[in-house]
């Protein structure tokens, strides 16, 4: 069982930045890949960005540029740093973490959530 708290939401106007922390905490955090998605009012849940054990990552062609993803091993954390934000990056954002060492884009492939975390972005 692992648990993942995110946090570091907030409210920023366009073009701003902010970085989303998920702490992850239970089994060994390494041996698993993690996975950032977001939702957004009357929408599907939808990928942003992954990264394996070993630290390689893929992002959603929408954030590419903008977003990095990273962990630290060392304190069970991985995140998200969003630059140049943009209105329609308006949603709750999920931690996700998957079994293994490859990340995936899809949201059936995650074994554990966080509750999320709202970022919203003022035009």
């Amino acid at each position: 069982q692992v648990q993942v708290v995110e946090s570091g939401g907030g409210l920023v106007q366009a073009g701003g930045s902010l970085r989303l922390s998920c702490a992850a905490s239970g089994r060994t955090f390494s041996n698993y890949a993690m996975g950032w998605f977001r939702q957004a009012p009357g929408k599907d849940r939808e990928f942003v960005a992954a990264i394996s054990w070993g630290g390689s990552t893929v992002y959603a062609d929408s954030v590419k540029g903008r977003f990095t993803i990273s962990r630290d091993n060392a304190k069970n954390t991985v995140y998200l740093q969003m630059n140049s934000l943009k209105p329609e990056d308006t949603a709750v954002y999920y931690c996700a973490a998957r079994r293994g060492i490859g990340w995936s884009y899809l949201v059936r492939d995650y074994d554990y959530w966080g509750q999320g975390t709202q970022v919203t972005v003022s035009s």
